[in-house]
């Protein structure tokens, strides 16, 4: 570790000097030789680091994402030149032409940081070795060496002896409690940063290599830290703590505002949205009108999410444009009532026509009373007199009983029906 910071130690003289300029300003506030004034100096310098490096974070989201939409592609590739080594690299190295994509832009940000990372480790390892560097004199190596975050000196590490934490005014118990806990929270934020991108901001209907290396890197890094952490005096872990926090920030608003198309994320994201519109009628920002714009221009090609956000602003009276803007769609506009206020639940229904009863069907009628058939053709009644006219009563028989031809009241009751038959209904025929 020490040959690897000492090939960076040319920029340790920019680092001191940022580090003092935080310290001269939170050293007026806790005092010079406090753990805070150093701790947040330090602190300081990570944000500083990291903002300067958010244009690397945006093309390193880009490279990902890029590199997980050509996952198809090269798994083709892989396997149709999977005897020929040689043949598989030239034609990835073809496809990442092609496509403009470069496989080294998503460790972009860790590069460009790893030399302030080193940078801090050969700065802290001097102030432990009681040895001047950059622009920190004499005066503040022995501010920085009294210096203690929660009973720990910014520059002890787990594995000093305890001679060398005594020298700098601490003891070793005090030193690797501190140091334990800082290791286990920088791996555990870690741990939780990529296990919330392969959760939450991947697009988990393409099942490639690339997503099983992913996975594996959520496990290997964590202990690396853990391994390696040992090694780190109390600053650097401080500020790798510092940096895991950001990048877990920083990545939490990534994924809920511009989140993987095909994602969890996405779907969140787009049920915010149409949650939105619905209760405003309208996008909130240029952001958002890119993502629909990027939605209406898929067509066919929309995935689960955007197909389910569309219908859903459907239901709602909404129509996305090709703009990325949302206008009240014509079926809305038509449900409105007279005075002007929009129908609840967008399109009117369709209504139904209430089911006859068998007498009005019979009887001709329509719904509402009307007659079905005009009034100047003559009507036919569908309904049996009670009395026929043509019905003539039969001779009794002996005995005062009625023939088996007996009055209709008498068929009536034994359930026979005599005589002319009723016409069938016409929704039967």
């Amino acid at each position: 570790m020490d040959t690897i910071a000492g090939i960076f130690s040319f920029i340790t003289t920019p680092v001191s000097w940022v580090i003092v300029q935080f310290h001269s300003v939170y050293g007026a506030i806790f005092g010079p030789d406090t753990g805070w004034a150093w701790g947040l100096s330090i602190v300081s310098l990570v944000i500083l680091i990291r903002i300067c490096l958010i244009p690397l974070f945006v093309k390193q989201i880009k490279a990902t994402r890029a590199m997980q939409t050509l996952q198809p592609e090269m798994k083709k590739i892989q396997e149709r030149y999977k005897n020929d080594k040689q043949r598989q690299s030239e034609e990835m190295m073809k496809l990442y032409k092609e496509t403009g994509t470069n496989p080294l832009s998503s460790c972009l940000p860790i590069l460009a940081q790893s030399p302030f990372f080193f940078a801090l480790y050969h700065v802290l390892n001097s102030i432990a070795s009681n040895d001047t560097i950059g622009v920190i004199n004499e005066r503040l190596l022995e501010s920085a060496q009294k210096a203690h975050i929660f009973g720990a000196p910014l520059a002890a590490k787990f594995t000093d002896s305890s001679s060398k934490v005594e020298a700098l005014g601490s003891s070793i118990t005090d030193v690797r409690i501190v140091t334990a806990i800082m290791i286990v929270l920088m791996s555990a934020s870690q741990f939780y940063t990529q296990r919330q991108l392969m959760t939450k901001n991947v697009d988990t209907t393409v099942k490639t290599p690339f997503m099983q290396q992913q996975k594996m890197l959520m496990y290997v890094f964590p202990i690396m830290f853990a391994v390696f952490g040992i090694n780190f005096p109390v600053g650097v872990l401080v500020y790798w703590l510092t940096t895991n926090v950001w990048t877990m920030g920083q990545q939490m608003y990534v994924i809920r505002q511009n989140p993987t198309p095909g994602s969890k994320a996405q779907a969140a994201f787009l049920e915010r949205l149409l949650k939105h519109v619905d209760t405003n009628g309208k996008t909130r920002n240029r952001r958002e009108r890119a993502v629909v714009k990027a939605i209406v221009v898929k067509g066919r090609d929309r995935n689960e999410h955007e197909r389910k956000f569309i219908n859903g602003l459907n239901k709602a009276g909404f129509a996305a444009q090709t703009d990325g803007t949302v206008v009240k769609s014509d079926a809305a506009a038509a449900a409105e009532t007279e005075d002007g206020t929009p129908v609840t639940g967008g399109a009117p229904k369709r209504q139904q026509p209430k089911r006859q009863s068998k007498s009005q069907r019979q009887s001709g009628t329509v719904q509402g009373g009307a007659k079905a058939s005009d009034e100047s053709e003559p009507k036919t009644s569908l309904t049996k007199s009670d009395d026929p006219q043509d019905a003539k009563p039969g001779p009794k028989p002996a005995g005062g009983k009625p023939a088996s031809g007996g009055s209709t009241r008498s068929k009536a009751q034994s359930g026979q029906r005599k005589g002319p038959q009723r016409p069938k209904s016409p929704s039967k025929k």
